[in-house]
């Protein structure tokens, strides 16, 4: 799987898990329907399968994924919740994108 298309399939499954995660909290946080507990239970469904594609070993992809879910919250919170990250957000961000770009992409032997 090219790196491109990695990143893209990360960015994707971790937009599943937020949803999955946000529309609970906004049912017991914020007083909204019990209904966003539908596509909330289904976006987690999705997010399950998005990471069973990846083809390197699922340990290895769940470790890479961490960094790409940090970046995505961060984004998150700038676009749905309206607040602005800081610059350490954006460097921490960008560290957590480092270390998956070493775990997802560093030469190994066969």
């Amino acid at each position: 799987m090219s790196e491109l298309k990695t990143v893209a399939l990360f960015a994707i499954t971790a937009l599943a898990e937020i949803a999955g995660c946000y529309l609970p909290y906004l049912w017991l946080r914020e007083g909204k329907s019990i209904w966003l507990l539908v596509p909330g239970a289904l976006s987690l469904v999705v997010f399950v399968w998005l990471l069973s594609l990846h083809p390197a070993a699922a340990g290895r992809v769940y470790a890479a994924y961490g960094g790409v879910y940090i970046s995505m919250a961060i984004l998150w919170l700038w676009t749905v919740n309206g607040i602005r990250p800081t610059t350490w957000d954006i460097v921490g961000s960008a560290i957590a994108l480092l270390g998956m770009a070493i775990i997802m992409f560093a030469p190994r032997s066969a």
